[in-house]
C-alpha cells in the first residue's frame, strides 16, 4: 500500500501537468480545426515532425533521473546541484543541434511530397516553433529536475500556468480577438513559443529564489570544473541514448505523417485528431510512469532491488486501471469524437474507424510505458534504445507502409501497425528489466 500511496502522491501532479499538455493539444487542434481544415492539415504535418525535437529534449533530460535520483535516495543534495550545472551546459549543446536539425527540415519541406497548398502555411508556423526550441529544452531540464527530487507539484503549477497562457494566446491570435490581428495557424505558433519562454523563465526563477532549493543552487555554484566535466559526460552518454530511444518510440507515430500525407489532406487532418487522442491516453499513463522512474532511481541509491520490482508492478496495475476507465467511453463515443475538432463529416468518419486500433493497443502501450520508465530509473538506456529501434523502425514503420499504402487500407491500415509494435516493445523491455535486476 505504501507503493500505491507514493506513486499516486508523486504521479498525481504529473498527471495534472500532462492533462494540461493534453488540454493544450486539444485546444490547438480544436481552434485551428474550426478556423480552417487546411490549416489543421498543415499543423498536423509540421507538429508530427517538430514534436520529435521536443521528444528528443524530453528524452535527453530523462537522464537526470538515474543520475540525480540515487543522490536523493542517499540524501546527498549537494551533489545534485553539481549535476544540474553540468546538465545546463549539456542542454545548451542540445539546443544548437535541435535548431540546426529543424532548420534543415524547414528547407526540405518542398521535397517531402506534401500537398502544395499547405507549404505557405507550414513555413511561418515552423519558423516560430524553431525559435522557441532553446526555451523548450531548458523547460524540460528543470521539469525533470523538480520531478526527480520529488517536487512534482512545482512542475504541475508551471505547466498548467503555461498552458493556460497558450490557450489564451490561441484565442487572441488565431481568431484576431480584442483588436489583435487574425493570424490563424501562425498565431497558434506565436502563442506556443511565448508560453515556452514563460515556462522556462518560471522554472529558473523558482530554482534560484525559493529557500528550499538553495542547497541545490549552492551546490551548483561550488561545482569544480572536473566535477562538471564528469557529470557533463555522463549526462551526454545517458541523455543521447535516452533521447534516441524516446524519439524512436514517438517517431513511429510522427513519421507516419509522411505516409498519411501521401493519401491526401483529409486523412492528414484526421491523423492530427488521432494523435491528439493518442496523447490523451499516453500523457495520463506517463504521469504514473514518471513516478515509477523517480521511485526506482531512489531505490537504486538505497540498494533495494525488491522494492524496484514491487513499485514497477504496482505502477502497472494503476496504469491498467486508468486505461480501462478511459478506453470504454472513448470507444462508445467514437462516432462523435471527430465533430469535436472539425465540422468536416469525412474527417469524422475516418477518425471513428481509426479509433478501433487506438483502443486495441492501450494494454500494450501501458505495459511498455511502465517498463520503459522503470528502465530509465535504473539507468538502462542502451539496451532499451536497441529494443525501441527494432520495435518502432524495423516492425512499425514498414508495417504501417505495407498496410496503409501497399494494401490500400489508408489511415486505418497505417494505425493498425501500432498494436503490433507496442506489444513487441513491451516484451523486449520486460526481458531487459529482468536481466538488469539479475545482474
Amino acid at each position: 500500500m505504501n507503493h500505491y500511496k507514493d506513486l499516486l502522491r508523486l504521479g498525481a501532479p504529473v498527471v495534472v501537468g500532462q492533462i494540461g499538455n493534453l488540454v493544450l493539444n486539444f485546444a490547438d487542434t480544436f481552434m485551428i480545426g474550426h478556423h480552417s481544415t487546411v490549416e489543421l492539415a498543415a499543423a498536423s504535418f509540421v507538429n508530427n515532425i517538430f514534436v520529435l525535437a521536443v521528444i528528443f529534449a524530453i528524452g535527453f533530460n530523462f537522464a537526470l533521473t538515474p543520475i540525480v535520483g540515487p543522490f536523493v535516495g542517499r540524501q546527498e543534495q549537494g551533489r545534485v546541484g553539481k549535476v544540474v550545472c553540468a546538465a545546463s551546459y549539456a542542454n545548451m549543446l542540445l539546443s544548437v543541434v535541435l535548431v540546426a536539425t529543424m532548420v534543415g527540415f524547414y528547407f526540405s519541406l518542398p521535397y517531402l511530397g506534401q500537398p502544395s497548398e499547405l507549404l505557405s502555411l507550414m513555413r511561418p508556423y515552423l519558423i516560430v516553433n524553431i525559435i522557441s526550441i532553446p526555451f523548450a529544452v531548458f523547460g524540460c531540464q528543470f521539469k525533470q529536475f523538480f520531478d526527480t527530487i520529488g517536487r512534482t507539484k512545482t512542475s504541475m503549477y508551471v505547466l498548467v500556468s503555461g498552458n493556460l497562457i497558450n490557450i489564451l494566446g490561441n484565442y487572441l491570435l488565431i481568431y484576431g480577438n480584442l483588436g489583435l490581428p487574425e493570424l490563424g495557424l501562425l498565431g497558434a505558433g506565436v502563442s506556443t513559443a511565448l508560453s515556452r519562454l514563460l515556462m522556462a523563465v518560471a522554472f529558473f526563477l523558482v530554482f534560484r529564489s525559493k529557500r528550499e532549493y538553495s542547497v541545490f543552487s549552492h551546490g551548483a555554484k561550488e561545482a569544480r570544473r572536473a566535477e562538471v566535466i564528469a557529470y557533463f559526460r555522463r549526462m551526454n552518454v545517458l541523455g543521447w541514448l535516452s533521447a534516441i530511444q524516446s524519439t524512436i518510440e514517438c517517431g513511429a507515430f510522427s513519421l507516419v505523417a509522411v505516409f498519411v500525407g501521401w493519401t491526401g489532406t483529409l486523412p492528414l487532418a484526421a491523423h492530427q485528431i488521432m494523435i491528439t487522442m493518442s496523447l490523451f491516453f499516453y500523457n495520463i499513463y506517463l504521469g504514473i510512469a514518471t513516478a515509477i522512474s523517480i521511485r526506482v532511481s531512489h531505490f537504486v541509491g538505497m540498494g533495494e532491488k525488491r522494492a524496484i520490482v514491487d513499485v514497477t508492478r504496482t505502477g502497472f496495475l494503476i496504469i491498467i486501471a486508468i486505461a480501462t476507465l478511459i478506453a470504454i467511453p472513448v470507444f462508445l463515443l467514437r462516432h462523435d469524437v471527430g465533430s469535436l475538432f472539425t465540422s468536416n463529416v469525412l474527417v469524422g468518419e475516418l477518425v471513428a474507424m481509426t479509433i478501433i486500433p487506438l483502443i486495441l493497443y492501450q494494454l500494450s502501450d501501458a505495459f511498455q510505458c511502465c517498463l520503459a520508465n522503470a528502465l530509465r530509473g535504473l539507468g538502462e538506456m542502451r539496451q532499451m534504445m536497441y529494443a525501441a529501434f527494432f520495435s518502432y523502425f524495423v516492425v512499425s514503420l514498414p508495417l504501417s507502409w505495407f498496410l496503409g499504402i501497399y494494401c490500400g487500407f489508408g489511415l486505418v491500415g497505417i494505425w493498425s501497425a501500432f498494436p503490433v509494435c507496442l506489444t513487441v516493445a513491451g516484451i523486449l523491455y520486460f526481458i531487459i528489466f529482468r536481466r538488469r535486476l539479475k545482474a
